[in-house]
């Protein structure tokens, strides 16, 4: 049986914390400094955080062991199982050609590039975050704002500050379900609470986007259609994060806001219109499907190849054409078939069955106790392979391919190169979570969350900034929210602050931070052609990062206090 000690250096929490801290410096270092790929600087981490535990805090090297083991399978389910069945249904819209009608679809709604950089960058760009994340919704919202007009150093910009209020929902709510399980709070709980904080960005965001793209004089004359898709985003994220479910917020609060922005123009158009050139058609499905692989490589940890996806052709064509309303009701039909699938599991029979076939069991040679003495509840594994969303995405996903009308043999050549795709970020995952599984069990996450917890009330401030350091290095909300959601409760605990608060705002914060990630910045640089000018895209977006971190960090230090303390469930 082993307790963690949580200074274990000569009673000093300041020697103890600098030595806590080695697995993620190492990680930043390797990542933010030395441009290592994602999965030798995560599995470089894990070996120091291994270290760390034997060798300064005591843990046995079998127990470390099995620490890492249960984070890397926990990272395989339901984590990537999640992640793997997503990405399969947008890969098979993708095959089928369903995706390609979804954006003509999508384009067709205004000729006015202030409302499209609202409607395909935020909206669509959400819905993409739903199902596909890892960085494919800035590649491929990018190619489309370049595609209708737009210079490419814009649509990267208006893609990756478009890429904040959706993320903490992403990929059906991995980022929570992550949280979840790590810090012990339902999903449910912190879903409510980050419900509560990502809808104000959406507030602020569709504006932000309006500016970058004509200024104060687009801010005038478009700031209906913005704020209209942005409070009705908002408030559909808000309804489904709260009284519905965590995994489908993203499809709901994008479907709501796109069809709030296309009943607005029925009624209202703008006094003058901003159009630009458009790209040859086929030019640009052709783009997308090379900046959708460009995506699935550089989250993987692989080498950018083949051509750039953002040159502009300069070919005038009718790319708003609207497709044949059956075929939009096909491509809309597999988000349709998600939220079906997922409501009707919410159903108390069915719910009841689904959970009758969970499997929870002590993960084996795992013997850890808090440090007030009670079993870590981490060293409990729960397989709910029937109930989890994996499962429920691979149903809907069997049912899409139906819809569709794909053969079954592409539909499973498909589920492969799913899987060849995100080979690298499965062990990335894994390895991530086996880090964050050794530290919290050894006792230097705990450490590390004594120390901070020092800057009492003010805590409050300074947690987004944890997840938006977090998000900023790694690229990854899921991942951010595994090496500090336990940090985050721990220091709230310490500092007298309330624990579920401070958990979501790690995610919250951690969205800002996706816009300034390397990741997503060589992924939208090798998208729109513009690779080798990275540095210039984050100068760009950098302020606006910056600027709705610090709208973030009032928010959630008010939500602590009294003022806006009955924002809270």
């Amino acid at each position: 049986m082993y307790q963690p000690v949580l200074d274990p250096l000569a009673d000093s929490l300041g020697l103890s914390t600098l030595c806590a801290v080695l697995p993620l410096v190492t990680l930043f270092v390797l990542l933010g400094g030395l441009r290592l790929r994602a999965q030798w600087a995560a599995l470089a981490a894990l070996g120091v955080a291994l270290v760390v535990a034997v060798v300064v805090y005591g843990m046995p090297v079998m127990q470390a062991g099995n620490a890492a083991i249960e984070g890397a399978a926990f990272g395989l389910f339901p984590i990537m199982w999640i992640v793997v069945n997503a990405i399969w249904i947008y890969n098979m819209t993708v095959v089928t050609g369903h995706f390609d009608v979804l954006r003509k679809s999508v384009c067709s709604i205004s000729p006015d590039l202030r409302i499209q950089a609202v409607i395909i960058a935020f909206c669509f760009g959400a819905l993409l975050e739903a199902l596909a994340g890892f960085g494919t919704p800035v590649a491929i919202t990018s190619v489309m704002l370049i595609a209708l007009g737009f210079r490419p150093v814009k649509a990267a910009a208006v893609a990756l500050v478009a890429n904040t209020a959706p993320v903490a929902f992403g990929a059906l709510a991995t980022p929570i379900i992550t949280l979840s399980k790590l810090t012990g709070m339902p999903v449910h709980d912190l879903s409510s609470v980050v419900g509560r904080q990502t809808p104000v960005l959406a507030l602020f965001v569709p504006v932000v986007l309006v500016f970058i793209v004509d200024g104060r004089r687009g801010v005038r004359q478009t700031w209906l259609p913005a704020m209209v898709g942005g409070v009705v985003f908002a408030v559909g994220q808000f309804i489904a994060s709260n009284y519905m479910s965590a995994e489908l917020t993203d499809i709901i609060a994008s479907l709501a806001g796109t069809a709030s922005i296309v009943l607005l123009l029925k009624f209202w158009q703008p006094r003058d219109v901003l159009t630009g050139e458009q790209t040859d058609d086929a030019e640009v499905s052709d783009r997308i499907a090379t900046a959708t692989a460009v995506a699935h490589e550089v989250e993987g940890g692989g080498r950018k190849g083949g051509k750039h996806a953002g040159q502009r052709a300069g070919v005038d064509t009718a790319l708003q054409e609207r497709p044949a309303t059956a075929d939009v009701a096909r491509a809309y039909a597999p988000y349709a078939v998600i939220i079906a699938v997922f409501s009707i599991a919410q159903f108390g029979p069915v719910k009841e069955f689904l959970n009758g076939a969970t499997k929870t069991f002590a993960w084996p040679g795992l013997d850890v106790l808090s440090p007030s003495g009670t079993p870590a509840s981490a060293t409990t594994f729960k397989f709910d392979w029937l109930a989890a969303g994996g499962t429920l995405l691979l149903l809907s996903g069997v049912i899409t391919i139906a819809i569709l009308r794909l053969p079954f043999g592409e539909a499973l050549r498909t589920y492969g190169r799913t899987l060849r795709q995100l080979g690298w970020a499965i062990f990335t995952v894994a390895c991530v979570l086996g880090l964050a599984y050794v530290m919290n069990l050894s006792g230097q996450t705990i450490t590390i969350g004594q120390w901070i917890a020092g800057a009492g009330a003010a805590f409050a401030f300074l947690s987004p900034i944890l997840g938006w350091l977090g998000v900023a290095v790694t690229g990854s909300d899921t991942s951010a929210n595994a090496l500090f959601g336990t940090l985050q409760v721990t220091a709230a605990e310490k500092a007298g602050l309330d624990p579920l608060l401070l958990a979501a705002a790690n995610s919250s914060g951690g969205v800002l931070g996706k816009m300034i990630s390397p990741q997503n910045l060589a992924i939208v640089a090798a998208a729109t052609g513009l690779a080798g000018r990275e540095g210039e895209l984050f100068r760009r977006v950098f302020g606006w990062s910056i600027a709705l971190l610090g709208v973030m960090c009032v928010l959630v230090f008010l939500q602590s206090t009294d003022v806006l303390g009955w924002m809270l469930p």
